[in-house]
C-alpha cells in the first residue's frame, strides 16, 4: 500500500479539533462573565448603606483588591493547568494573594481586639448564601470551560475554579452586605470561600467528566 493511500485511509472521517483559547484570554472571558453575574446580584441587592465611607478606608480598599487579585490569579492558574504542557507550579500563583487577603483580615481582627476587646460574634448566613449561591454556578461555568482537563489535572483545576469563583463573589458581597467586625468577615467570607473551594475540589473532577471533552 502506498503511503498516500495509507494516510488517506487513516484520515478518513476525522473531524477538525477546535483549538483551546489561550489561558489568559479564557480567564478574561470567564472574569467578564463572573463580573456580570455578581454585578447583577449587587444591582438586585443594592449597595450597603455605608459603601462610600467604607471604600474611603485604606484597609477596605486593600482587602477588596486582595480578594479580586486572588480570584483573578486563581482563574489564570486554572486555565493554565488545564493544558498538558503547563507546569504544576501554576497552582501556586494565587497563594500569595490569598495569603495577603487572609492576613489583612487577620490583622483587622487583632486591631479590633486591641481597641475593643474580643468582639461579639453573630451568625450571618446571608454571607454564606451569597458566596455559595454565586460561587457554585461560576465554578461550574469554569469547569465547563476547562472540561478538556478532565483526564489531566481535574482536582487542582476544580479547586482553583472554586477559589476563583468564591473570591470574586466575596468581592461582590463586600459591596452589599455590612459586617461590623473583621472577625465576622474572616469567619463568614473566608469560611464560605473555603467551603466552595472544598466542594469544587471534592466533586469538580466528576462534574468535568460528566460534561465531556470539549
Amino acid at each position: 500500500m502506498r503511503t498516500d493511500d495509507l494516510i488517506s485511509r487513516l484520515s478518513a472521517g476525522l473531524t477538525p479539533v477546535r483549538r483551546v483559547p489561550p489561558p489568559l484570554l479564557a480567564a478574561l472571558g470567564w472574569l467578564a462573565m463572573a463580573t456580570a453575574v455578581v454585578a447583577l446580584g449587587v444591582a438586585v441587592s443594592g449597595f450597603r448603606h455605608d459603601i462610600e465611607q467604607r471604600l474611603m478606608l485604606m484597609h477596605e480598599q486593600v482587602n477588596l483588591a486582595a480578594a479580586l487579585l486572588t480570584g483573578t490569579a486563581a482563574a489564570i492558574a486554572a486555565f493554565h493547568l488545564a493544558l498538558p504542557d503547563r507546569s504544576d507550579r501554576w497552582a501556586l500563583l494565587p497563594l500569595p494573594f490569598a495569603a495577603f487577603w487572609v492576613s489583612g483580615l487577620g490583622w483587622g481582627c487583632i486591631q479590633e481586639f486591641v481597641d475593643q476587646g474580643f468582639p461579639a460574634l453573630s451568625t450571618s448566613f446571608g454571607c454564606m448564601r451569597f458566596i455559595i449561591g454565586f460561587g457554585i454556578p461560576l465554578t461550574l461555568g469554569m469547569l465547563w470551560m476547562t472540561r478538556h482537563a478532565a483526564p489531566l489535572r481535574p482536582g487542582p483545576v476544580a479547586a482553583l475554579a472554586g477559589l476563583a469563583a468564591a473570591a470574586i463573589a466575596s468581592v461582590g458581597l463586600s459591596l452589599v452586605h455590612h459586617l461590623d467586625a473583621a472577625a465576622m468577615v474572616l469567619i463568614w467570607h473566608g469560611g464560605s470561600v473555603a467551603l466552595v473551594t472544598f466542594l469544587a475540589k471534592r466533586w469538580g473532577a466528576r462534574a468535568m467528566r460528566v460534561m465531556g471533552p470539549s
